[in-house]
């Protein structure tokens, strides 16, 4: 090559290396800048749902501007099959409480269990202002009560209200719900209005006569809606929801061809379907009894708030039915979920204390189980059937209809808010997908829409929607009086125990020399039927008989490491004869 051509090249080469090195400095400038002023620039809002989304129920959510925390709603669920014995499931509100000098309040949509059911554990450890609509609170404070709690602060709020807080803005907006009282929230700030749609259909015909307020959130479309946080319970079923009066129609037409006693079993917290059902019994002159305590509770206040209306001679207290002929009767219920426990399931039993399934009873559930729910729902119906009663269900009947809005009505709701950002809220992952590819249908950049999960931290700004970390979260259990003292370990143990049982090995020996002097006794539960299993049971004395004289002879004493070696020896024998891996406890007392 010519010697100046190489020189050239030389220059051209040293020529872009240089000017590769002053763009990458002026990027890397450009890059420090950005985040300096970011990091000046504290405007904006956080997301961050301790509950609620990739599971049905405790659904929570906090939004935090500069030092201000606004928590929406504080809800339960109910445990999955796999967590034995546990009663409840709250969320973990650790971030919360660190916090907790900036929380400025809990802001319930709706009085539903996953939405409110939380609150009697949460404000034992964060004592905060609670704001509501009047039922609502209503339904609260009878659950604050049962938990001997009389000092939390509860605020009550209407449709159009507006409560100030600092710099930011909470507003209350009429929406309908499978219960009455139910809003969505918007949250106003500098940066913009994060809409919160809570629970909600679409219903023209409500039982209120209280339309949702869709026109307001048109308004605040149009003045600029920077996120939304849209439910998505039934965004898997197109169309639209049908109205709750719909509902009436049938029971009048059941109860004018029902010969006998009448039992309906419904959510107790869907005062309208209450109203409905009495309004039913009073046109053809019967008399509604209440059975079920959340029922009796929550009927009481709301008909002492003016939710439910009715002649107080209907009403007759459940110890009155037998008074009665039973053509003349309607008992109102809870059990829709198939729970064993409850007063339908233990009628269905023969076991509850006032009700017997009759020949030719009519059975109403006037519901859908929650799935999950499904087993437990068909053996009380087909207990029901074998007691002689007529069922009625929704497979049936238009016996119920969903709270939630379908595609469609998603569809309206994203149309009128217009949101620069969109969060789909309130369920499991597939129904946030379904929720955000619905969006997109209707032109809303997929950028600018995020399916987030527990525990993590969305920051807000004029112009971006980022993910920015996460903080603790989680399942805390509630199993009888006890709250979080139930974990992982433990439920791991009843899981084993559920599916091997235990096997107990009780031996006494000298302290001294180690020689046994009573025992081992082999005790098994939810392993082997011992009487039926005696050679196995004999070989398992003699395996830790064995252990124990080898364990003497080489001196061994430690209590531990005796245990160790029933435990490992037992195990692999019990396997290989069983093909069980039971529980083994030893159990080593010294004289």
């Amino acid at each position: 090559m010519d010697l100046k051509l190489e020189s050239k090249k030389e220059v051209v080469d040293s020529k872009n290396n240089s000017n590769k090195r002053v763009n990458n400095s002026k990027r890397e400038q450009n890059t420090f800048k950005k985040e300096r002023a970011q990091r000046r620039d504290n405007n904006a809002i956080k997301i961050i749902p301790l509950g609620g989304l990739n599971e049905v129920g405790k659904n929570i959510t906090a939004i935090e501007y500069k030092n201000d925390i606004f928590v929406i709603d504080c809800g339960l669920k109910f445990p999955d099959d796999d967590m034995f014995g546990i009663d409840l499931v709250i969320p973990d509100i650790t971030y919360l409480v660190k916090n907790k000098d900036k929380v400025r309040g809990i802001f319930l949509t709706h009085g539903h269990e996953d939405h409110l059911g939380a609150l009697p554990y949460i404000l034992k450890q964060l004592n905060v202002p609670v704001f509501g609509t009047k039922l609502t609170l209503g339904i609260l404070s009878v659950k604050l009560k049962e938990h001997y709690i009389d000092y939390a602060e509860l605020n009550v709020v209407k449709p159009k209200d507006i409560v100030k807080i600092g710099s930011v803005t909470m507003e209350f907006i009429k929406n309908n719900h499978s219960i009455a009282d139910a809003v969505s929230i918007a949250i106003h700030t500098p940066i913009g209005i994060i809409f919160h749609t809570g629970d909600f259909k679409i219903d023209f015909t409500p039982i209120d006569g209280e339309i949702a307020d869709l026109g307001r959130i048109a308004e605040l479309g149009k003045k600029g809606i920077i996120c939304m946080l849209g439910e998505s319970t039934n965004v898997e079923k197109p169309g639209y929801t049908i109205s709750e009066k719909v509902i009436g129609k049938t029971f009048e037409d059941i109860f004018g061809k029902a010969k006998s006693r009448i039992i309906v079993a419904t959510f107790a917290s869907n005062v309208h379907r209450i109203q409905q059902i009495i309004n039913a019994a009073a046109m053809y002159g019967r008399k509604v009894a209440i059975s079920g305590r959340s029922m009796e509770n929550i009927t009481g206040v709301a008909k002492e708030l003016g939710y439910i209306q009715f002649d107080e001679n209907v009403l007759i207290g459940i110890d009155e039915i037998n008074r009665w002929a039973p053509e003349k009767i309607v008992i109102i219920t809870t059990g829709t979920q198939g729970e064993p426990m409850s007063a339908l399931a233990r009628m269905a039993s023969g076991d509850h204390k006032k009700v017997s399934i009759a020949q030719g009873d009519t059975v109403i559930l006037s519901a859908t189980p929650i799935p999950g729910n499904e087993k437990l729902v068909s053996k009380v119906i087909n207990k029901l059937f074998k007691s002689g009663a007529e069922v009625i269900y929704e497979s049936l009947a238009k016996v119920h209809v969903s709270g939630h809005a379908c595609q469609e009505e998603l569809k309206l709701m994203l149309a009128l808010a217009k949101p620069k950002f969109f969060i789909p809220i309130h369920g499991e992952f597939r129904h946030l997908k379904q929720h955000v590819d619905l969006a997109a249908s209707l032109g809303i950049d997929r950028k600018n829409m995020m399916i987030m999960e527990c525990g993590e931290v969305v920051e807000i700004r004029k112009n971006s929607i980022t993910k920015v970390g996460t903080v603790p979260s989680g399942q805390i259990f509630v199993d009888g009086l006890g709250v979080g003292d139930v974990g992982n370990i433990v439920l791991k143990d009843r899981k084993h125990l559920s599916q091997d049982g235990v096997l107990t090995v009780v031996v006494t020996i000298d302290s001294q020399t180690g020689s046994i002097i009573a025992g081992p006794d082999i005790i098994s539960r939810g392993f082997v039927y011992v009487r039926e299993s005696e050679r196995l049971i004999e070989n398992i004395r003699d395996i830790v008989k064995e252990i124990l004289r080898d364990c003497e002879e080489d001196g061994i004493t430690d209590w531990s490491t005796l245990k160790s070696n029933i435990k490992d020896r037992l195990r692999n024998f019990l396997y290989e004869k069983t093909k069980r891996r039971p529980m083994i406890l030893p159990i080593i007392m010294e004289i």
